[in-house]
């Protein structure tokens, strides 16, 4: 068995190899991005080439702490040392194996009882570059080591910071088997509070972007609770080299716009149903109107005045719908329909009492197009058509119709009035989380409003870019001018538009983000259990090859529109693609602070099980009640004597408090996906008035210590 000292030396060759490639991706991406080929192959090369050096370079960077965290020695006496990323010398050889390769597995899942070929398997305790302890768990039956536990107890005992840390050294056996799942379909991680089902979710996606490299050419969505949630895991990724990454929140999927107002749960829950869609299209299809069989529209011309009958708009009507095209697409066939109608009208009224139009073509077809030219250019046909059929953009849509209780009455027949009065608002345009899948939804039933004047703009500018590839660089006008117009015929004005969109210098992550529809290579879900059925019909639409990593734990759900079950939520959009795997090991919380959640646990949802604890600190919970004047200096008293023990401190309240000096004041739904390491819940009577979900969580968020104070009884369950 080789020193920790010749295990340094090895570790600062595999730094030396590190910064040597590193330097060499960085000049090759110079010299990519300055090179001056203008042919469409040339470019397409040095596209390439930029974005594979732009990975590589992403992955060689945020593998510089702790690059080599644990070696494998097989019985056969070969050594492998495993990393972050993967390392070949100048021959080609491996120096370093990604954890995520199958070489690297055995680290992971071999044990006494099955070393699949190991005799011992070392773990390095680094500190940035440096190598500063190292422990062995030895597999062969008859030798001595240390326990396998001792790498995970000291991660999981180091203080908290604030960002999740990846957990690349210390992954257990039953999170590597999710971790390497395959990507076809779903995949649902179940686990309980401080299970790691965020972080093996991340590093599944680690996993998948490594051994399937084609989905970082889509990107991948990861969408978390809130904001604060998504700070706290924002660094695992790049961590592990991964960069090509958009996060977000259900109330910030909508380009322009992201909002955390929660609508109250009768809202929230008639927003969440599926109804919703219909009662959407029911509202696309009240703005398709007619006008009354009694009161046509009036429109003067220049030599007649037509009328815009019922008839005439529900024949236009019907045309349109009939294309099957969105609402703002449908339009512009309901106003030819309109047209038409009226041309013909105008025809015969002009002609009335003194020619026949019809038995004299040539005079009928002159007639027909002045009449055709002039309804176009008419206001008063123009006015018509916009109350009949107007452009609509799904904002506008939504607030006119939760302003208007005659418009949710006329769109909301499906629903019970009790429902259609939670829809009801005096601001229509004031946004919640619950509105933006109605926003997606709508805007896929609308359709995209007509860009008028810069889109052939920008056409015939794209249109002179494409020169060099037709006909080479044209000196002569006339050779210049039928080159241009041959690239407008060969691309049409949208297309070439299109195209000149895409020569922008963003990242994968960047155009993802600014593109509601965004196809993704794969969708990471966080607390899915909150989601609604509406929800869920967004995200399917950013991933239709339904290539999802799905966690939750649906005894921590809050939300009255959220998941009640796995297959009630995940069924539907991919029968018979979706595999369930359940975390029952906690790493996070110790035993003394889940016996006290689990307690309340099975008071209040006998349904769900609490996960297993890992481990202990021998620190008992307390509790201490005082009256409701003196509750928040008890706070700050109890916050100052927590923060002597060292750490962070997060205080969760179900009742609104002021802030606190040296500690983060949450409540229950900010708090979800973090850990501190220790936590004071305030008032946990006021977290179960809709359910144990928020009390269950506030309770396992801290990894040391835990206390409680209370001004009125404590709920069934919380015996402390």
């Amino acid at each position: 068995m080789s020193s920790l000292a010749e295990d340094r030396r090895y570790i600062e060759k595999l730094y030396e190899r590190l910064d040597a490639e590193r330097a060499a991706n960085e000049a090759g991406l110079v010299a990519a991005q300055r090179a001056t080929g203008s042919s469409p192959g040339e470019m397409s090369l040095r596209e390439a080439a930029v974005r594979s050096l732009v990975t590589r370079l992403a992955r060689l960077r945020g593998g510089t702490d702790g690059l080599c965290f644990g070696r494998l020695d097989a019985a056969d006496g070969t050594r492998t040392f495993v990393g972050r990323l993967g390392l070949l010398d100048e021959e080609y050889e491996p120096l370093l194996v990604d954890w995520r390769a199958p070489a690297a597995r055995p680290f992971y899942c071999a044990t006494a009882a099955r070393p699949e070929g190991l005799v011992r398997r070392r773990h390095y305790v680094t500190r940035r570059r440096q190598v500063v302890a190292a422990h062995d768990d030895v597999l062969d039956a008859g030798a001595d080591g240390v326990g396998s536990d001792a790498a995970l107890f000291t991660a999981l005992d180091a203080p908290r910071t604030g960002s999740m840390r990846d957990i690349v050294a210390t992954i257990q056996a039953e999170q590597d088997e999710v971790i390497r799942l395959g990507s076809t379909g779903i995949v649902v991680i179940e686990g309980g509070p401080g299970t790691g089902k965020t972080a093996v979710a991340l590093h599944r996606v680690a996993y998948l972007l490594y051994t399937h490299p084609q989905l970082a050419r889509r990107g991948v969505l990861v969408v978390g609770p809130h904001p604060r949630f998504l700070e706290h895991i924002s660094a695992v990724l790049p961590s592990l080299g991964e960069t090509d990454v958009v996060f977000a929140t259900p109330g910030a999927l909508l380009p322009g716009l992201a909002t955390t107002v929660e609508d109250n749960p009768c809202t929230a829950r008639v927003k969440g149903s599926l109804v919703m869609v219909d009662v959407l299209a029911a509202a696309v299809r009240d703005r398709q109107a007619v006008p009354p069989a009694d009161a046509p529209i009036a429109v003067p011309l220049d030599d007649v005045t037509v009328e815009l009958t019922a008839d005439i708009a529900a024949a236009a009507r019907e045309g349109a719908r009939a294309t099957g095209k969105p609402h703002n697409q449908a339009r512009p066939v309901f106003v030819e329909g309109v047209v038409d109608a009226l041309t013909e009208q105008a025809v015969d009224r002009i002609g009335a009492g003194w020619l026949a139009p019809r038995d004299t073509p040539d005079l009928a077809a002159e007639l027909r197009a002045d009449a055709h030219a002039e309804l176009r250019a008419s206001p008063a046909l123009r006015a018509a058509v916009d109350a009949l059929w107007p452009e609509l953009t799904q904002q506008r849509l939504l607030e006119e119709l939760f302003g208007s209780s005659e418009r949710l009455d006329a769109a909301g027949a499906v629903l019970p009035p009790a429902d259609r009065a939670a829809l009801l608002r005096a601001d229509g345009a004031a946004w919640t989380v619950s509105d933006v899948p109605m926003l997606d939804e709508a805007a896929e039933l609308l359709g995209q409003l007509p860009v008028r004047g810069r889109r052939t703009a920008d056409a015939a500018e794209y249109a002179e870019g494409v020169l060099q590839i037709l006909d080479g660089d044209p000196t002569d006008p006339d050779e210049h001018d039928d080159a241009l117009l041959r690239a407008t015929d060969v691309l049409d004005a949208e297309a070439l538009v299109e195209r000149h969109a895409e020569r922008d210098d963003r990242t994968v992550a960047e155009r993802a983000a600014a593109d509601r529809e965004w196809i993704y290579g794969h969708v990471v879900v966080d607390e899915a259990q909150e989601l609604s059925e509406m929800d869920w019909r967004v995200l399917v639409r950013r991933c239709p090859t339904r290539s999802f990593t799905v966690v939750g734990d649906l005894a921590q759900r809050r939300s009255a529109a959220g998941s009640r079950s796995w297959a009630a939520a995940v069924e539907r959009y991919a029968p018979g693609r979706w595999t369930h795997r359940l975390l029952s090991v906690c790493y996070r919380t110790p035993a003394e602070i889940m016996a006290v959640a689990a307690a309340v646990l099975a008071a209040h949802d006998p349904g769900h099980q609490a996960p297993e604890p890992v481990r202990s600190t021998g620190v008992r919970p307390w509790a201490r009640k005082v009256g409701p004047d003196e509750l928040a200096a008890a706070v700050a008293e109890a916050v100052h004597a927590e923060a002597r023990n060292g750490g962070s401190v997060a205080v969760v309240t179900g009742v609104p408090l002021p802030p606190v000096e040296g500690a983060t004041v949450l409540s229950p739904r900010e708090v979800k996906g973090l850990e501190f390491d220790t936590v004071l819940v305030v008032e946990p009577a006021a977290m179960v008035t809709t359910g144990p979900g928020d009390l269950y969580v506030a309770l396992t968020r801290a990894t040391q210590r835990l206390g409680v104070l209370h001004s009125g009884p404590l709920p069934a369950g919380l015996e402390i």
